[in-house]
């Protein structure tokens, strides 16, 4: 399983934690890996160090994206798929010190799969903001 396919998944269960919102969230890790036949330890790694440092500084990387947002757009106004992406991107950019040319390229790549039409520039302005920060 390359970066990309890691990446990928851990952006699905970040995305069905957004909705689901259940705890513990370990054991939500565990099954997520479970259900999707996970068995490269790297990906295992991987998924749970990016959905556990999500959660961990979720505050800081909420108000990231808040400040970056219009004037007149709130946070839960982000569908929850452009939300996980963006939560995905920026824990990525600062906290794993991920080049944010990929993490930005990544982002928008799943926003093209998985978001809306408009998903793929909103997230490219979001994190563009943020790195120039």
């Amino acid at each position: 399983m390359n970066r990309s396919s890691m990446r990928e998944q851990a952006f699905r269960l970040i995305y069905s934690l957004e909705i689901q919102k259940q705890e513990p969230i370990e054991n939500q890790i565990e099954l997520f890996i479970e259900n999707n036949n996970i068995e490269s330890e790297e990906a295992k790694e991987y998924i749970s160090d990016a959905v556990l440092g999500i959660d961990e500084n979720k505050e800081e990387i909420e108000e990231l994206i808040k400040k970056n947002l219009k004037l007149d757009w709130k946070i839960e106004r982000i569908s929850k798929v452009d939300l996980a992406i963006l939560k995905l991107a920026i824990y990525e950019i600062k906290y794993k010190e991920l080049p944010y040319k990929v993490a930005i390229n990544e982002a928008v790549e799943l926003a093209k799969k998985y978001g809306e039409d408009t998903s793929k520039n909103f997230i490219n302005g979001i994190l563009a903001s943020i790195v120039k920060e």
